[in-house]
């Protein structure tokens, strides 16, 4: 669906980065409110005070566009995302702990995210379900890698028996990606105790819910 995008010849080096850089946030902003197949140049360029021509000069076509958002905001989130698990080893607790904190973390940076992953990726026809399937589970093999570690811990006891090891990538993406996507939701209609509730509460609450969930009750 991607690829990697070589700068045009005779566009200035530098000199507009800033720019560009705003224009991207924009785009990125704007797809996951609006859709991916909502957005128009014209739509980018109109919120960026812009004209259309411009949005052409920096990245080309719309698909070009979209290959932009791909390779400099997506791919450098997921990247970190697996850097962080990578950095947790092969301890369960310390992996669960470390996802849920990264993805929190993650979203933080890019308060987009949560709004196109439900757009673009759980929607079938959404344009970065491919991108999440190629990259994320085909390249960063993020699922398979956790389900593998779940799996070698529920064959040593450490993880609750009747827990199914391929199944919790489901259930940490699950506990964390949809509630940080309908915070307006839940905050604003499930009653005036959950108005207040932060984003580390939030997290906090998650952590401990799967704590309790996965591990035997004499290591919590």
């Amino acid at each position: 669906m991607h690829k990697q995008l070589n700068r045009k010849p005779g566009r200035p080096k530098g000199t507009n980065t800033e720019q560009r850089e705003q224009l991207l946030d924009i785009t990125v902003e704007h797809c996951a409110r609006h859709g991916i197949g909502a957005t128009s140049l014209r739509a980018i360029a109109n919120a960026g005070g812009v004209t259309p021509a411009m949005i052409s000069y920096y990245f080309g076509s719309k698909d070009q566009l979209l290959d932009a958002v791909i390779n400099e905001r997506l791919i450098p989130a997921f990247d970190g995302l697996r850097q962080e698990l990578l950095s947790a080893g092969d301890n369960t607790r310390t992996l669960v702990r470390t996802f849920v904190t990264a993805v929190h973390a993650m979203v933080r940076r890019h308060p987009w995210l949560p709004g196109l992953w439900i757009r673009e990726v759980v929607n079938e026809d959404g344009a970065l379900r491919q991108f999440l399937l190629s990259y994320v589970v085909k390249n960063l093999k993020l699922p398979s890698k956790l389900a593998q570690a779940f799996q070698n811990a529920r064959e040593q006891g450490s993880v609750n028996p009747h827990v199914e090891p391929h199944l919790l990538p489901v259930s940490l993406i699950g506990l964390t990606m949809f509630p940080l996507a309908t915070t307006s939701l839940w905050q604003q209609h499930f009653g005036p105790e959950t108005l207040n509730i932060s984003q580390e509460r939030l997290q906090d609450h998650t952590i401990a819910l799967l704590e309790h969930g996965l591990f035997p009750a004499a290591d919590n």
